[in-house]
């Protein structure tokens, strides 16, 4: 990477437990990475390729190391021209990328109850920013706003429109992820954005996105990240009467510790990571995997209805990127489209003279926010 200028872009990343950091110059180039994970448990702060054990009791503490790190590693915050957040939920209203100011940040804590692992601590990240570095451009990129797209058909739950149910609607997720495979795919294809695109970001947490002339349509995901495919530890799809069941049996909050904690592929075969899984080798193992792969094809139905057929599908996350057993499986079972798999391992995976394109895109959310924040800033 090239010595820091005020082009270069701070992305930050806050989750429930870690904070992750990147650094991209004024070409859009990764320069160095740090992050704090297991924060108020056995903390680890790493700064580049440095590891160290520390004891970081929250997220503001945790976000002070990082910085001082970063500053030893020749990165001070005088050196960067603008900050970007991932903000996990925009609600209704945060639609697009926003440049931070004291108002917008009081809005995205107010939905808070939206994403209650993610919000919060985001806007933690944006006050220590603002008191160490008040100059500092600071701007929000919004996981929800890329499908800010989908028709209000596809939005809507069937509920009547009362107080009780204002804003139980599909948001969807995963955006900031769909919206850089959007712009990586012509790159890599040499050919413009295929008009029905079927993206599949499949990972610990996973879903599909209905992309039709490059916008959102439909996705599987909805009011919350649990909705939608089987995943490393939500359930996905489930009846709205089973989970009033799952309550009553329990109480709401060990109803919502099992349906995102402890289900889907860790609650059925034992393990969250599919490559666990597929060393173990257990009859419960294998299961796990198959109903995985099962509601994904499912789901993907779905999608290609939304979108009225089919050009090409595209994979990204972990598993997308690196499982080619699964997504030779997806493949397999998407055969009725025309799609035709080819023995390639990427960046293209459709055979020649197939109808359907197939790609591998890897996932740069980070990269995408700091050229979305650097966009919003220059403009």
């Amino acid at each position: 990477m090239s010595a820091c200028t005020s082009a270069t872009a701070l992305v930050l990343n806050a989750g429930s437990s870690s904070i992750k950091l990147a650094v991209f110059d004024e070409d859009g180039q990764p320069g160095i990475t740090a992050s704090a994970s297991e924060i108020g448990g056995a903390s680890v702060l790493k700064i580049g390729e440095e590891r160290q054990d520390i004891a970081l009791p929250d997220h503001r503490e945790a976000l002070d190391a990082l910085l001082e790190g970063l500053a030893g590693a020749g990165v001070a915050l005088s050196d960067i021209g603008v900050a970007g957040h991932r903000v996990v939920h925009g609600g209704a209203r945060l639609t697009e990328s926003r440049r931070i100011t004291a108002s917008l940040r009081d809005e995205i804590a107010a939905l808070s109850p939206l994403a209650p692992l993610h919000n919060p601590h985001a806007v933690v990240a944006m006050d220590v920013l603002t008191v160490r570095a008040p100059h500092l451009p600071q701007v929000a990129v919004f996981d929800t706003a890329f499908h800010a797209s989908n028709p209000e058909v596809a939005r809507r739950y069937a509920l009547p429109d009362t107080p009780e149910t204002e804003g139980l609607c599909r948001y969807g997720f995963h955006g900031i992820s769909y919206a850089g495979l959007v712009e990586a795919l012509p790159g890599l294809s040499g050919a413009p954005l295929p008009r029905r695109l079927l993206a599949c970001h499949l990972g610990n947490g996973a879903s599909l996105c209905a992309i039709l002339e490059g916008r959102s349509v439909a996705t599987t995901m909805g009011y919350s990240p649990l909705d939608g495919l089987t995943m490393g530890t939500r359930a996905g799809t489930i009846d709205g009467n089973a989970v009033l069941e799952l309550a009553r049996r329990t109480s709401l909050e060990r109803a919502g510790a099992i349906l995102n904690n402890e289900s889907g592929l860790l609650g059925l075969g034992g393990a969250s990571d599919m490559r666990a899984l597929g060393q173990a080798g257990t009859p419960e193992a294998r299961f796990a995997i198959e109903h995985f792969a099962y509601w994904a094809l499912r789901q993907a139905g779905s999608m290609i209805a939304a979108m009225g057929g089919l050009d090409a599908i595209a994979f990204t996350g972990g598993i997308g990127e690196n499982d080619a057993a699964m997504r030779r499986s997806l493949m397999d079972g998407l055969a009725f489209t025309g799609l035709i798999a080819g023995d390639a391992r990427g960046p293209a995976l459709h055979a020649e003279g197939s109808p359907i394109t197939a790609w591998i895109v890897e996932a740069a959310e980070e990269a995408t926010i700091a050229r979305e924040a650097r966009r919003l800033i220059d403009a």
